[in-house]
Order: C-alpha cells, then sequence, then structure tokens
C-alpha cells in the first residue's frame, strides 16, 4: 500500500536529500548507482525522494539523457523482490501498463524502473462529482479485466482459506487489542471466529482469477506520455490468484476515498459487463455478483483496518490511523445489510460506541 504519491521534480536548489539510516547502505547504494549511471544514462546527482510505501521499500526518482527513471530501495533482509519482478512480467505480457525492471542487484535490493508518471489517480479525481470521474474509472476497469483475463492456475500464491484468515486476525490482534484496548476472549472471541468463518466461507466460493490486492487509485498512475490511454499500475508485488471480488471491491472501496453507493454501483456493473463480455467467471447475475463483492470488502476492510492500527503502533506511521474511521463506516455498512452478519455488527458498534446510519439498515438474506 503506497504511502504517498510520486513528486514532482524539484529545481536543483531545493532538491530534498535523500536521508540513510545505515551508512553502509548508503555507500552500497551509490557505488550501485554509479555503475548503473553510465549504461543507463543517469546524473547521479539529481537523485531525489520520489515515494515511500507502507512497507520497508522506499522509492527515489533520478533525472537521466532518456528522461526520469525510478529507484526501488528494498533492504533484502525485509523485503523479498522477486514476487515485484514476476508480477511485472505477469502484467507486461496481460497488456498492462507496468515499469519494466531495467536494471537489480538482487542481493542488495536496488533495482532501477521506468518511471510511469507524476500523478497518481486519485490526485485527479473530483470528489465532489462522482460521475464526472467514470471515463477514469473505466480506464481503471479496462487494465482490471486485462489482468484478470491473463489468469492461469498455478502461477501465483493462493488465496486460501489460511491466508484469509491470517489477514481477517489483524482486526483483532492490532485493531482491536492493541489499538481499542479490548479484550479479546471468551464470547467476542467465539463471536468473530463464528463471523470470519462465514466471511471466508462466502470469499472462497467466488472464481479464481489474478488478484492485484491494492487496485485503487493511489496505486494507479496517469501516464506521463499523452498518447498512453492506460493507466500505469504499481504496488503489485502481493499479487495472488484468488476471488474475482476482490480487486474491483479494493477499486471502489477505497482506503483513502468514499464514494456513494451510486457511483459504486455504477461502476461495479460496467466492470460486470466488460468482465461477463471477456468470458471471465463473474456470477451471471448482477445481485449475486454485487453480494460477493460486498463480502469480499469487508474481509479486506477487517484487514485493513488492522494493518493502519500496526502501521500507527508498531511503525510509527500514525496517518494510516486517521482514516480507520472510513473502514469502520464499510464494515457497519456491509454487516448491517446481511442478518447473518448481525453479530459482527453488535460487536463492532459495543466497541466503537456507535449506531448503525439508518440508510443501512435495509436487510439483505
Amino acid at each position: 500500500m503506497s504511502d504517498s504519491a510520486f513528486s514532482p521534480a524539484p529545481a536543483a536548489g531545493d532538491r530534498p536529500v535523500v536521508a540513510w539510516s545505515d551508512p553502509e547502505r548508503e555507500r552500497a547504494f551509490h557505488r550501485w548507482l554509479h555503475d548503473v549511471a553510465g549504461p543507463h544514462g543517469l546524473d547521479p546527482a539529481t537523485v531525489r525522494p520520489a515515494s515511500a510505501d507502507a512497507s520497508f521499500r522506499r522509492y527515489l526518482r533520478v533525472d537521466g539523457a532518456q528522461g526520469s527513471r525510478i529507484v526501488m530501495d528494498a533492504p533484502p533482509d525485509k523485503e523479498d523482490c522477486r514476487p515485484f519482478v514476476q508480477v511485472a512480467a505477469l502484467m507486461r505480457d496481460a497488456g498492462l501498463h507496468v515499469p519494466r525492471v531495467l536494471a537489480w542487484d538482487e542481493p542488495q535490493g536496488f533495482m532501477l524502473l521506468d518511471d510511469l508518471g507524476r500523478q497518481t489517480m486519485i490526485e485527479v479525481v473530483d470528489a465532489e462529482r462522482p460521475h464526472a470521474n467514470q471515463a477514469l474509472y473505466m480506464r481503471a476497469v479496462d487494465a482490471l479485466v486485462a489482468w484478470q483475463f491473463a489468469s492461469r492456475p498455478g502461477v501465483l500464491p493462493p488465496y486460501d482459506e489460511a491466508l484469509l484468515r491470517r489477514e481477517l486476525a489483524l482486526f483483532p490482534d492490532w485493531y482491536l487489542a492493541r489499538h481499542r484496548g479490548v479484550a479479546v476472549e471468551g464470547k467476542l472471541r467465539e463471536t468473530l471466529e463464528q463471523q470470519f468463518g462465514l466471511i471466508v466461507a462466502r470469499n472462497l466460493a467466488s472464481p479464481a482469477v489474478y488478484v492485484h490486492r491494492d487496485f485503487m487509485p493511489r496505486n494507479l498512475m496517469l501516464p506521463l506520455d499523452a498518447g498512453e490511454q492506460r493507466l500505469g499500475v504499481l504496488d503489485f508485488q502481493d499479487a495472488v490468484h484468488g476471488p474475482i471480488t476482490y480487486d474491483i471491491a479494493s477499486l471502489m472501496r477505497d482506503a483513502f476515498l468514499s464514494w456513494d453507493e451510486e457511483f459504486v454501483l455504477d461502476i461495479t456493473v460496467r466492470y460486470w459487463e466488460k468482465a461477463s463480455k471477456a468470458g471471465l467467471p463473474v456470477d451471471p447475475d448482477f445481485g449475486e455478483f454485487y453480494r460477493g463483492v460486498e463480502w469480499m470488502g469487508l474481509q479486506r476492510h477487517l484487514k485493513v483496518a488492522g494493518i493502519f492500527a500496526r502501521l500507527t503502533l508498531r511503525d510509527g506511521k500514525p496517518k494510516y490511523l486517521a482514516d480507520a474511521p472510513r473502514f469502520i463506516a464499510y464494515i457497519r455498512a456491509t454487516a448491517g445489510r446481511y442478518r447473518e452478519l448481525g453479530p459482527l455488527l453488535q460487536l463492532v458498534d459495543q466497541v466503537e460506541g456507535t449506531e448503525l446510519v439508518s440508510a443501512f439498515t435495509i436487510g439483505r438474506g
């Protein structure tokens, strides 16, 4: 999950300094950059921060004879870059606009990449006029359908029960216990286990395709080339093979941006129509498909609430937890639609001290 948007190039006198906590790694970086600068026409003096990441990765930008390039700094004791390289190749073969790996020092965790742009999709959306963004969202949908259409089993790790449950465990472990100070035991623990079982079973019933796993506007880039219509796709290294409902839920129930349900439905049904036409295994009944998207979104929102608490409490990144109320609202809205999720709704309301908004009280079976 990206921490900040890629930044524009400042004037030379205003260029921010790249900070290093490990002098040995700093020296290794400059040796590596010196070695790749010549073959790739780079100017090492122009290195500057481009963005940070919610993980231990960070990105730098460097100018060159053929335009700017991005450097990934991923300490090998904390980050494995091999999935990034694998998924980048899969996405490129699927026709997506992703960065090429131009140079890679695997033992040291330095990588030179194409620079896809300086504006993320979230920076250009009109949050006040949802339907003004329809064309932009349909470009995202086109990328998603192309990615899913390329799916093959056995290539990416499975988004299986074990992984779904590990992700869900982040909610009680970090959001409830560590952030809210709730003792996750007894009846509360039993309720969570029963509700998580329902969520996992419902999501595993969806057909499996390639899943980006963080397909949202902060990870989609407006291309530098005006003739390029495809949005750039980033932050894909955690891709798996799992429920077809996941990425559209991620796109329309954003971690950092909320839409009214009319717009969510509009884009979701347009995605469903394109996916159906492409022969993807979406449910032929849109109502059933949309219910699957809601249940998948619920799993993601529980997970991300836990991740945001962990980023704040363990990793010292408090800006993430500021968005936690958005996820609690997503959780409560979905739980309020389905009678079988009533115990989860009651649990969350007790923890948060809230009542369900009346707009979401219409039950669905």
